[in-house]
């Protein structure tokens, strides 16, 4: 069997494509570190604005204090066609009452589980991107994605 040879890519499509695997993607893992320790979960984001993504959690769980200590993290999103957007960012807690309120309201999920917006084990994490790749299926090469 011969090495696939993946089409080649029109840079202009980039973020369309990249865009595109994030929402076919079920759930992204997300990479934190726990001191020289990494540590991955599947996330659920509530939130995605472009690149910027917005991942709610509750105070207790771990990556809290991963975050905490260090708030560099990756996303990866791999769709079932195997391609793949790998997002490079800084994570946040985010303060703004009126996307807390717009992110609560979409989510019937956060509603049903915690009751309150006011909730105090509910953070919703800002992940702000310095950087995004896209590689499709068996390309075995990132493409850098502009963020603008």
């Amino acid at each position: 069997m011969s090495a696939p040879k993946p089409e080649p890519i029109d840079p202009a499509r980039l973020p369309d494509l990249a865009r595109e695997t994030m929402r076919n993607a079920r759930f992204p893992v997300l990479a934190t570190a726990d001191g020289d320790q990494p540590r991955v979960r599947p996330v659920s984001p509530v939130r995605t604005d472009g690149f910027v993504v917005y991942v709610a959690n509750l105070r207790q769980y771990g990556k809290t204090r991963e975050i905490a200590a260090n708030p560099k993290v990756e996303l990866c999103y791999t769709d079932d066609g195997h391609n793949q957007v790998r997002i490079t960012g800084v994570a946040e807690v985010l303060d703004d009452r009126v996307l807390l309120e717009e992110i609560w309201a979409a989510s019937p999920l956060l509603r049903a589980y915690l009751g309150s917006i006011d909730n105090p084990a509910l953070i919703i994490y800002r992940i702000t991107p310095g950087r995004v790749r896209y590689m499709k299926e068996w390309a075995l090469d990132y493409h850098e994605v502009p963020l603008t």
